[in-house]
């Protein structure tokens, strides 16, 4: 930018803008100077007709910006090219109007109108810039045109936009508290948004308006488990810390049984023998009542999806995923966060200190977590101060027997630094070593001891605050420390020091008799000139021996609380007071001086070196409250686990898994015997669904109908239940006397994987079909090559015929396709129709001939019916791929067959036709080097090693698409050319058919409503009013399957995308005269709203 010369200058330069020169006062703003010309400048520039001038001057003026200058004057010159249709111009205005828009509201207010027509731009960058200006302005009035800005934002087609709009919630709601019902609402809807873009901004927005709503998540945690690796870092932690508090509030403690058994050793290690007995029963009764804990799928589901995430680079979601592992998983799982943990303390200093923090709390109850990773926390001199002393809490945190000899090696090293905090923290931290580990006691005492006679009065002074400490486990034992430090009074001069060597002296006169009263006598001396805290503690000295030795210390104390009477603190007057009317009876005193000597000597209990960590952990680890140990505002309390768990079944959301589920369950009512083994059936639902069907159009003289298709399927499903068994044994005859030629018909053309192009006339098939009955069956492996090659000679003698003869044709045959169904739904195909009250067992239906015919089959999720199929196979579209001018004789021409591809269904079947319309044969033909983007897939068709001059070849290609109409690139190679072609699919051949019942499509549509719904109003022409024809003209846009309905004013189609098997629902309804609504249900926003283009120009051209 512009802006990029001036960043470095002093405030006395001269900018490369031809920015005038300030003086370096401070408040020298520019008010005085002479640079209103240049403003002049640039409100010319912003009213130039040039673009290439208004840029530069938005340049300049974002430049202005960013060095603290102020360019408000320039609102009403920027606004008025909002509507520049230049992209970075309109950009940089936003930018401008973001910064500008709070503190300049009512200019902002004038422009709103701007801003409103900015939200319908076609470019998703200018609609969410518009929605962000329109978000900073903090004016209530607007509060209303916000709110549907935002409501209308959520159901944008961009994700970006989407994703604004989530962004502009919390700051409406701190505007208007009062819209939280609407906000609500709002998130609900985004909340449901599949894309992950969107899902850490709408959290985000979940957690500032409505964090107790925690049925809000319900729906969507498994699906935000599954984005959270997708997201954006500062998403997946928002997520992250959400998902933790979801999770302590809807699952089981996985650790509930773990702490159980560790209370009962500990009672077991402290207790007496009786209590043991008596507690055993009691134990026994409450691990009897709690049932053995198995983790929730859901629960599992967390941990799973948020393991990899330690690997981030990210420091924040490294800390997330370790923070849930903490406070979520089974205690055997929690080290995996250690080794993460670790790797971040070689980051900044800053992310280090924020992971020590909470290494330092983990490590106070999972030790065991850090222990292999020890070296990792010796402390380096380059260390800053704060980094040191929370390594040295962990180190004291980790040590125990095995390691503590190693750690007070390291300790005895850092004792010599200069960092003269840090060594007051280690001596500290030798104390609390000594605490905690009994046999090293000894050892850390006889250290501190030497310390004593160190040079550095701060350590001096710290090993005695500590040593003070020690011997208050053991004072007997170490009567001649007390004595070595009671000679220390006279150099130490720090004032804890000297308190504390006192308050020792004092509590254990007994045993340094000698001592005592001579320190008492010299610190009498020094009285006046002491610290607060030291003169506390010669009184309480003084105190104590005159309650244990009076004789020598009598006068001595009177001297202490008269010179304490009239000191300048009060404290210590009102101490002096106290104690003389405690320690020495009077006619006055009263009964409290009996017990003088029990309030003074009591046994005090020795003191516990903590971790000043140790309660830290009821603060959610990460956060800034744990960080301050503190509550900060707006942190939100961990849950604790609860006693039961709540129903798990609310985070059920109902799949369409089309074929899988329901079918395979219905096969095994049905189906006594099953024909395949595991293996066939688990891969089957995958690929015959389209090649299926063929039976069912063969038996109507390969003729579909395409304009009774849906009435023809409900009157036969209404026959179907009253048929019987023998109609149905004539009709399979009839089916396999048909499918058999046709089989042979297709393994006789050796030109391509799909046949020969020319469409065999109906004698030809019926020939076809007796010398079969001839023949043995096939091998498997020949038909399953096979199977689901039938694509040209049907489609295209369907193809001309008219649509009265093929209801004609349709009416005569109903047997066939009744058996033809029925034999669908034995493979997995059954819910392509409303299933019959009362199924026939299917027992009757087959014939062992049946069997080995289908037995090569296999089948897909895409389940068809014969009459739903028709439609679509009445006009194939041809697209050139090759004009024989620029193939030098060589044309190529493709057209999308809408079979499945054989081997993988995520592909969609191209079938390409070459035609050698040369003198010469043509050798080698192949696709070389498929360049497809990324995602994309291409399966090649077998080399063609020779096609002769005027010989024409079909093959099928697969490609995977990605769900997406970009074009697919490759090269078609003879053996002397290469020519660069591309294939580019129309939206409705990017999916196949899907069959359900009226009752599916209703439920189905329910889920999709909201932003996966796209409306348009269309007027139908004459030509296109009749059943026939409207059913006829979407099918041939789009690869659909027809839907039953029961008005006849509607028309619904159902298919899904080939790749990703999200659903398309189609539902065209007729109003008063020749208009008529199409509404597209799908998840897959831009697929729909391309589709809806494509359905509308078929209709109405």
């Amino acid at each position: 930018m512009a802006a990029s010369p001036a960043y470095g200058e002093e405030k006395g330069g001269s900018s490369s803008l031809g920015e005038p020169e300030y003086g370096h006062d401070p408040a020298s703003g520019g008010i005085f100077s002479s640079d209103y010309k240049r403003h002049d400048d640039l409100k010319e520039m912003l009213d130039s007709n040039k673009d290439s001038l208004k840029l530069e001057a938005m340049k300049r003026i974002v430049a202005m910006i960013a060095r603290g200058k102020n360019a408000s004057d320039l609102f009403p010159a920027v606004v008025k090219n909002v509507a520049c249709k230049n992209i970075e111009v309109k950009k940089l205005v936003y930018v401008y109007l973001v910064r500008y828009a709070e503190e300049q509201q009512d200019l902002a207010l004038l422009s709103i109108s701007t801003f409103q027509r900015g939200l319908k731009d076609p470019n998703q960058l200018i609609r969410a810039s518009a929605l962000r200006v329109l978000s900073s302005i903090r004016v209530p009035i607007i509060v209303p045109i916000m709110m549907l800005a935002i409501k209308e934002a959520a159901s944008d087609m961009s994700p970006y936009v989407r994703k604004t709009a989530a962004h502009a919630i919390p700051k409406l709601y701190s505007l208007d508290s009062d819209q939280k019902d609407q906000l609500i609402e709002v998130i609900e809807k985004l909340l449901a948004d599949k894309t992950t873009l969107v899902a850490g901004s709408v959290v985000m927005a979940f957690e500032e308006v409505c964090p107790e709503r925690i049925d809000l998540i319900h729906k969507n945690y498994r699906k935000l488990c599954n984005l959270l690796i997708d997201v954006e870092e500062w998403g997946q932690v928002v997520i992250i810390n959400m998902l933790t508090r979801y999770a302590r509030t809807q699952f089981l403690s996985p650790n509930q049984n773990e702490s159980l058994l560790e209370e009962n050793t500990e009672k077991a290690f402290y207790g007496s023998e009786e209590e043991d007995a008596k507690d055993a029963k009691a134990e026994a009764a409450s691990l009897a009542k709690r049932k053995p804990y198995v983790m929730d799928p859901d629960h599992r589901l967390l941990l799973r999806n948020t393991k990899p995430l330690l690997q981030s680079r990210n420091a924040a979601v490294v800390m997330a995923v370790a923070q849930l592992y903490f406070h979520l998983a089974p205690k055997a799982e929690v080290g995996v966060i250690a080794k993460a943990l670790v790797r971040l303390l070689r980051s900044h200093s800053e992310v280090q200190y924020v992971v020590l923090q909470n290494v330092a709390t983990m490590s106070i109850k999972r030790r065991g977590m850090f222990e292999p990773y020890l070296k990792s926390f010796y402390i380096r001199s380059t260390d800053p101060t704060q980094i040191k002393i929370l390594k040295l809490e962990v180190l004291t945190n980790l040590a125990n027997e095995t390691n503590i000899s190693t750690i007070l090696r390291e300790f005895q090293t850092y004792i010599r630094s200069m960092d003269k905090d840090f060594v007051a923290a280690t001596i500290q931290a030798i104390g609390r070593c000594a605490t905690n580990i009994g046999k090293v006691r000894d050892t850390c005492l006889n250290g501190l001891v030497q310390l004593l006679s160190n040079r550095d009065e701060l350590v001096v002074a710290e090993s005695v605050v500590v040593i003070k400490k020690l011997l208050q486990m053991q004072p007997a034992q170490h009567s001649e420390i007390i004595k070595h430090m009671a000679k220390l009074t006279d150099n130490i001069q720090v004032p804890m020091a000297r308190a504390s060597i006192l308050w020792l002296i004092g509590e254990y006169c007994e045993h340094v008799p000698k001592i005592a009263p001579d320190v008492l006598r010299k610190m009498a001396k020094s009285f006046t000139n002491e610290e607060d805290i030291v003169k506390l503690q010669v009184i309480n000295l003084a105190a104590k021996l005159y309650l244990t030795n009076s004789k020598q210390s009598k006068l001595l104390t009177q001297y202490v609380l008269n010179l304490a009477k009239y000191d300048q603190n009060y404290d210590i007057r009102d101490r002096a007071r106290f104690i003389r009317q405690l320690i020495v009876p009077t006619e006055k005193s009263g009964a409290l001086n009996k017990y003088a000597k029990k309030l003074f000597l009591a046994q005090k209990p020795a003191p516990i070196l903590e971790s000043s960590f140790k309660d830290r952990d009821h603060f959610q680890l990460g956060s800034l409250s744990h960080l301050l140990n503190a509550k900060a505002v707006g942190y939100q309390e961990l849950p604790d686990w609860p006693d039961e768990a709540p129903d798990p079944s609310v985070r059920n959301v109902e799949v369409p898994e089309w074929t899988k589920c329901t079918s395979r369950e219905k096969r095994k009512e049905k189906v006594e015997k099953p024909f395949y083994s595991d293996s066939e059936g688990e891969s089957g639902p995958t690929e015959s669904a389209d090649s299926e069907p063929e039976s069912g159009s063969e038996e109507n003289g390969s003729s579909s109908s395409s304009g009774s298709s849906s009435s023809g399927s409900e009157e036969e499903d209404e026959e179907e239940e009253e048929d019987d068994s023998g109609e149905q044994s004539e009709d399979k005859e009839e089916e396999e006397e048909e499918k058999r030629p046709k089989r042979k018909d297709k393994e006789g053309s050796h030109k391509a994987v799909l046949g020969t192009t020319g469409s065999p006339s109906e004698e030809e098939e019926e020939e076809g079909a007796k010398k079969a009955k001839k023949k043995a069956p096939q091998g498997r492996k020949g038909r399953a090559e096979t199977s689901s090659e039938a694509s040209t000679s049907e489609s295209s003698s369907s193809g001309s015929d008219s649509g009265s003869e093929a209801e004609a044709k349709q009416r005569k045959a109903p047997p066939s396709s009744k058996a033809s169904s029925k034999e669908i739904s034995l493979l997995d195909l059954d819910d392509f129709t409303p299933p019959p009250p009362q199924p026939i067992p299917s027992s009757s239906i087959i014939s062992t001939s049946l069997v080995t015919d289908l037995e090569g089959l296999t089948l897909t999720d895409t389940s068809l019916t014969p009459t739903l199929l028709s439609p679509a196979f009445s006009a194939v579209k041809t697209y050139e791929l090759l004009h024989r001018m620029a193939g030098e004789g060589l044309a190529v021409e493709y057209c999308f067959s809408r079979r499945p591809f054989p081997g993988d269904p995520h592909m969609v079947a191209v079938q390409i036709q070459i035609s050698n319309n040369t003198d010469t044969e043509v050798k080698n033909l192949r696709v070389n080097e498929p360049k497809p983007l990324s995602g994309m897939r291409i399966q090649e068709f077998p080399e063609i090693e020779h096609l002769a001059p005027g010989d024409t070849a079909t093959v099928v290609m697969g490609i995977d698409f990605c769900d997406s109409t970009q074009a697919a690139n490759f090269q078609l190679c003879t053996h002397t050319r290469q020519f660069y072609v591309s294939i580019q699919p129309p939206v409705g051949e990017l999916m196949a058919p899907v069959f359900m019942s009226e009752n599916e499509f209703k439920k189905e549509q329910g889920k999709l409503m909201g932003m996966s719904e796209i409306t348009e109003k269309l007027t139908l022409p004459e030509k296109c009013r009749s059943d026939h024809t409207i059913v006829q003209q979407v099918t041939s846009a789009a690869n659909v399957g027809r839907v039953p309905c029961g008005a006849s004013n509607e028309y619904r189609f159902a298919a899904k995308t080939v790749t990703s098997g999200s659903l398309v629902l189609i539902t065209l309804e007729r109003r008063e005269g020749s208009t008529a609504q199409l509404t597209i249900n799908s998840e897959k926003m831009v697929i729909g709203t391309m589709l809806v283009k494509d359905i509308i120009q078929a209709l109405t051209q």
